[in-house]
């Protein structure tokens, strides 16, 4: 199977994403690997997911024992720090880098620091592989819609970590480098759906930034199996992107208000936000082709493109374009326990 016995290494483990990645992977989603590697810098988030693993409620330093022999395994270190990456990244298979300082406002006041994260971190594992000349496989880097036409810093330096990645095919061809890229990831740590649930949870009101916003949407599983599928599909230098449908974020809002007699609030849309974003451009799209459930964005660097004789594409993909309905937006929500309904602790919070 495609990652049967390999040593994965995935950056930014444990956040959101690679939480459930590595649960799909330990899972044998894709084959049972011989290692998987959390690499990031926050101990106390190591911690957690190690005790959770271990299936303990608590524990002490001692867990940490016996750690390079376990399957699961956890190293503190920092994609900014190329010693740091470089060290991890020895007798490794493949490589998914899911570091990101990804929150909108933060990145606008901090560019530079987003810079360090976003650019100079992808740099970091491209420059290992060629400068040590390792023998890793593939190399996964996890992009957003906002990389499209960017008009905020998370996106302009998300665009330019897909560039870096696509690039480093050239410059080490020993591997297959690879981008994906999606839009809004539902309940994911940071996103609008925790917002809603807590505004419901403390009366309201929920703030809608503007009316017409759109937004696509999609589920954790979505995500890995959209890197599962660039890893077992994509060619050197392509972008995966998966078709998901788009929703009115008032819409969103409103089903998960439901019946409450809660008000919502249009706040204005915030700095460096779009109305809708795009996932392939009009530019993309004539080098966009169609794999099962996924496009595949082919590089424009000519030592690596191939030709597109049909796009699947006539224009950008955009989140204005396929939106779901109100009861399509309740569908989704339910269908992946969203709506607040169907948890009991939510509910109680809200009755006290």
């Amino acid at each position: 199977m495609l990652l049967k016995d390999k040593r994965i290494l995935i950056t930014g483990g444990t956040g959101s994403l690679g939480k459930i990645l590595v649960r799909r992977l330990l899972g044998g989603a894709a084959g049972m690997p011989g290692k998987i590697i959390v690499f990031s810098r926050d101990e106390a988030k190591q911690h957690d997911m190690r005790l959770e693993y271990q299936n303990r409620r608590s524990g002490t330093d001692d867990l940490i024992f016996n750690n390079f022999k376990q399957l699961l395994e956890f190293r503190i270190g920092d994609v900014r720090d190329y010693a740091s990456i470089a060290r991890a990244m020895q007798n490794v298979d493949v490589v998914i880098n899911a570091a990101a300082l990804k929150q909108v406002p933060s990145c606008e006041y901090f560019p530079g620091e987003a810079v360090k994260t976003n650019v100079l971190g992808p740099e970091n594992v491209v420059r290992a592989v060629r400068e040590l000349r390792l023998p890793i496989e593939s190399v996964v880097g996890v992009s957003t819609d906002k990389a499209c036409k960017p008009v905020n810093v998370m996106g302009m330096t998300k665009a330019i970590q897909e560039r870096i990645f696509i690039s480093g095919n050239i410059e080490a061809p020993q591997t297959r480098f690879l981008c994906v890229r999606y839009g809004n990831v539902l309940a994911s740590r940071g996103s609008v759906i925790p917002l809603f649930h807590e505004q419901i949870r403390s009366g309201g009101p929920v703030t809608v930034t503007t009316v017409e916003m759109t937004r696509f949407l999609l589920s954790l599983e979505r995500a890995v199996d959209t890197i599962l599928a660039a890893l077992k599909d994509g060619e050197r230098g392509e972008t995966f992107v998966p078709k998901v449908r788009a929703a009115r974020m008032v819409d969103v809002a409103d089903a998960l208000i439901g019946d409450r007699p809660i008000k919502r609030t249009i706040t204005g849309i915030r700095p460096g936000e779009k109305t809708h974003e795009i996932m392939i451009s009009d530019e993309e799209a004539i080098r966009t082709v169609a794999k099962g459930e996924y496009y595949a964005i082919k590089p424009m660097l000519p030592e690596l493109a191939s030709a597109v004789e049909k796009p699947a594409l006539s224009g950008e993909y955009s989140s204005s374009g396929d939106v779901l309905s109100l009861d399509g937006v309740r569908e989704m929500l339910r269908e992946h326990n969203l709506l607040l309904e169907q948890d009991p602790h939510l509910e109680g919070e809200m009755l006290r």
